[in-house]
Formats: C-alpha cells, structure tokens, sequence
C-alpha cells in the first residue's frame, strides 16, 4: 500500500470530498471522510489482532453500512474477503471455511453463539460479531474505537465467492486469481467495458444496491459506485415499495436487480406504484436469470423508455455479454453481444464448434476467466480447454449480428422420448396468464418417456388460476410435448439471494423417489 490516495479509492474520495455523503442505510450515513475513518479504525484493530496481507476474512453479513467499513478495511490491509452467504447452515459454513483456510469471520446473526461450534473446529482465530455480544465472539462496535492510522488501498480487497454448488460442493472463486495470462492492456479494456455497461456517464450519481454482498454483483456495484464517489444506498432485505421509496428519497440514478425484484414492483397495486417518483432513474441493470419480453416492456413502461440494460455472466468468467438500452425489441430474447475482449463458441456434445443459428453448449473465453477454483486443481478440458474456452453449462446459439441467446442450463434440458425440451421456452409461454407471477418447469421421472414435464406456478397477490385455467392457457401457445402433464400451484417458489429459482429442490423428491423404488 502506498502512502497517498489513488484516484477513484477510498481515501481519494475521503479527501476529495470529505463531507460527502457516501453511504446510507436506513437512518444511518456515513460521510467518505468517516467512512475512511470508521475503516482505518478497523484495520488498525485486525492488524493488532494478528491479521495481515493475505488473510482471508469470511464476511456473513446482509446488505449493510458495514459491510462497506469491512471491505475497506481489508483493502487497507491487503486482506482477502470471502463473502458467504447468511443462510448457510453452520455445517454448510464450515465446509467452506475449511476449504477456503479463512483465519477469521465477521458476522450478523442474531444468535452467532450457534456458530462456535463450527469456528472451534477451524483455523479461524478470530470471530466478530455485529449487533449482539456472544461468548468468543468480538464486539464489532469495540473495533471502532481503535486508533484511526492512516493507511491506503490500491483497489478493492480480492473477493472469494463460493459458487451456488448445484452440483457437489461449492467451490471458491478468487477474483485476482482469475487474471489469465492476458495483456495487462486486454485486461484493462475489458474491465473499462464491463464498467461502461453498468453506468451513464453523469456525474454525481446515486446508486442503489440491493444484491446480496456474497455474490460477485453486489461488491462490484459497490466498488463501481465507489470508483466514482457516488452516492451509495444499501437495502438490507428487499422489499419492492421500499426499494421504490429509496428511489424517490434520494433521487437514485442507478440500480441492478434480478427479475424477481421487478417482478414484485409489478405485483404492487396501482396505488402504491403512483406513490414514488420514480423519474430520476438513468439506468436500470437486469441479469442473473431470464427476463421475459412482457416484464421489460413493463419495466420500461413503468421507469421510462431507453434505460434497460441486460448482462449475462458467470462467476468463473466475469461479464459475457451486454445487451444496451433499447435493443431489447429490436433482438427480443438476447443477452446481448460479448464485451470487448470475449470470445463465444457454441459447440455440440462432441465439442466441435455449431454455426450461427445453431443451438449448442455455450463456451466463453474472457480476460478473468479462472484456470481453476481455490484450493484445488487446475481445470481439466471438460471444463477448460487449451484455448481459454469455460464450459457454461449453459446452452443457446449466437444470431447472424453475434447476438447470444440463452435456451436454457444444460442440466435443466427435459429430454422426453428422445426429444430436448427446454424449461425456458415453457416458462415463457406460460408466464404471458395473467395471474401468474413467476414460474418453474422441471423433468420429472416417467416410466415410458424417461422424463415428463412439470410446472410450478407462483401467483401475483390476489389473483387466481387453477390447473386447467393454465392448461388451456398453454395449449394454445406450446406443443403437445411441450405442454406440463402436470401442475402445481405454490404460494413462493423456492429462490436463493439473487433471486434465482432453486430447481434442484423441486426435483429433488421426485428423483429420490424414483432412486427408492429402483
């Protein structure tokens, strides 16, 4: 670390503007200058503690002012921070602190005492804990009253995320560790492109983050806000008329959400929408999972016209593609064409490369890609060839113009008598009734065809459908095959934080089932 600010960090900001607001939570705001302060405090205390350039700092917090206190604090430290999800169960959370060798934790569980029984069979010397006391943990609010000394960051601290682990165990991501052997140059292109995507080019913005601090988007919206000085606005829980509420508040130029969060503003009642001035909004940011034709016409009709953005990536990769405002009619469908510096093929099972049109497996190529996952081996061809090229595990196909379409995960495939039949498509279809707000098809065991299709319907508040509403409704949009033989309707689909829809739950007592009975 050096001994003067660079620009776009903290401490520049700190003292560029130092009675500028930076952060605000609820009734809470922290100026840059206390925002440096509060982290200089903090990193002064862990380096008392024993913590240095290297350590890795699990964090398992909400969206909260201090998470951004933390990572600043370990920046200054050129420590690692391992943003873990606040679900996990204590067996889940051990398994990847083991594996990822984190020396200490910082959390806001309301009873972090269930922990220790975790933490003692660890490496982790040091637990914090925040709004609580607890037997072996550390006061968090005792940390800020250390000595503010002085020191400086050169970036954000490196992020290890754990993938979701649809599949096995989840496995870590680090994200400087993910640099491939490219060009310093390509390197820094691609990022600039990345950034460009997620931001207008006004100065003074207003953010507000609402993804989940254990995922890679919610830290890069942060940081990307903090590399500008804007200010940031953090909702800890989503709630959709109080994320409309922030934006009429502060005037919040900027926000990224998933489909889920603008699914439940639609849901809200026309007198609630009218309540919030919404007009202040520049760029609206949507990803992470499928987003309908219907939902962005609606989000544009609702926020205005020429706003909407779209990503597709992944954690091993970073960004893929990106899809500018008002290019939605024009490619209904597309996540967008690939940054600069990215590389796509679509290839089929043997994995030769498909024309364009062609629907195949969707491998990428970018200046992060990872070459292999935290405390592991390099990835093997089946996962990383020796050109650069990540299987997604995704499939689709790439239009004449180098637009990319997402069909659907390959997992996800429903193959019924020898016919590939995507969720996606069916979701869609199904998804234009009226009453339903959000849908999730899966395959489930058949005795004849291998596989059947069954749907899982979520409906918008007050509104009602039943079995056969939705089947009519299907057979006039999807072939036969393609229809569900069977539904259910259920008051909440099961969803991870970033709101994506945990299919693996919905087919899990089906496939068990059927593993009995064999």
């Amino acid at each position: 670390m050096g001994s003067t600010p660079l620009e776009g960090t903290l401490e520049y900001w700190a003292e560029k503007r130092p009675d500028g607001i930076g952060l605000i939570e609820a009734d809470r705001n922290l100026s840059y200058a206390q925002w440096n302060d509060q982290a200089n405090r903090l990193a002064e205390a862990l380096h008392n503690r024993g913590l240095g350039r290297g350590d890795i700092v699990a964090v398992r917090t909400q969206i909260r002012l201090e998470w951004a206190i933390v990572s600043a604090a370990l920046a200054k430290l050129g420590c690692a921070l391992l943003g873990t999800n606040w679900r996990l169960t204590p067996a889940e959370l051990a398994y990847v602190l083991k594996n990822s060798g984190a020396t200490a934790i910082i959390c806001d569980d309301p009873d972090p005492e269930l922990l220790l029984g975790t933490l003692d069979e660890l490496s982790v010397t040091l637990a914090i804990t925040m709004d609580t006391t607890a037997t072996g943990f550390v006061a968090f609010s005792d940390l800020l009253v250390s000595n503010s000394v002085a020191r400086y960051s050169d970036a954000e601290p490196e992020l290890i995320i754990y993938t979701s682990g649809t599949t096995g165990l989840p496995k870590g991501v680090a994200s400087r560790s993910a640099l491939r052997a490219r060009s310093d140059a390509e390197v820094a292109e691609y990022l600039q492109d990345v950034a460009n995507s997620r931001s207008t080019p006004q100065s003074d913005n207003a953010v507000l983050i609402t993804l989940p601090m254990h995922h890679a988007a919610g830290p890069a919206a942060l940081a990307g806000a903090l590399r500008r000085g804007d200010l940031i606005v953090l909702l800890r829980r989503f709630e959709a008329e109080a994320a409309l509420a922030l934006i009429d508040q502060y005037k919040v130029n900027e926000w990224t959400g998933v489909p889920t969060m603008f699914k439940r503003i639609a849901a809200l009642p026309e007198l609630s929408l009218a309540r919030y001035d919404v007009s202040s909004i520049r760029r609206l940011g949507v990803g992470a999972a499928p987003v309908t034709p219907e939902l962005k016409e609606w989000i544009e009709g609702y926020f205005g016209e020429g706003l909407l953005t779209e990503g597709y990536g992944s954690t091993e990769t970073g960004m893929i593609t990106f899809m500018p405002p008002g290019k939605h009619r024009e490619k209904p469908g597309s996540s967008g064409q690939p940054h600069k510096h990215v590389d796509i093929s679509i290839r089929d099972d043997s994995g030769s490369s498909l024309p364009p049109g062609s629907i195949g497996e969707i491998w990428v190529r970018t200046p992060v890609t990872i070459n292999g996952y935290l405390n592991a081996d390099p990835l093997g061809p089946d996962a990383l060839d020796a050109d650069g090229f990540f299987r997604t595990g995704d499939v689709g196909h790439i239009d004449e113009d180098g637009y990319l379409f997402i069909t659907d995960r390959a997992k996800d495939m429903i193959i019924s008598g020898g016919v590939n039949i995507y969720p996606a498509e069916i979701e869609a279809a199904l998804a234009k009734h009226e009453a339903i707000q959000d849908v999730a098809v899966i395959g489930i065991p058949h005795a004849e065809f291998g596989e059947e299709v069954k749907a899982f319907i979520e409906l918008k508040p007050g509104r009602t459908a039943t079995e056969g509403d939705i089947l009519d409704h299907a057979a006039g949009l999807l072939a036969s095959y393609k229809r569900p033989r069977t539904i259910d309707v259920v008051e909440e689909l099961p969803r991870n934080t970033m709101g994506k829809i945990l299919k693996r739950e919905l087919r899990e007592p089906y496939w068990q089932e059927k593993e009995r009975k064999v």
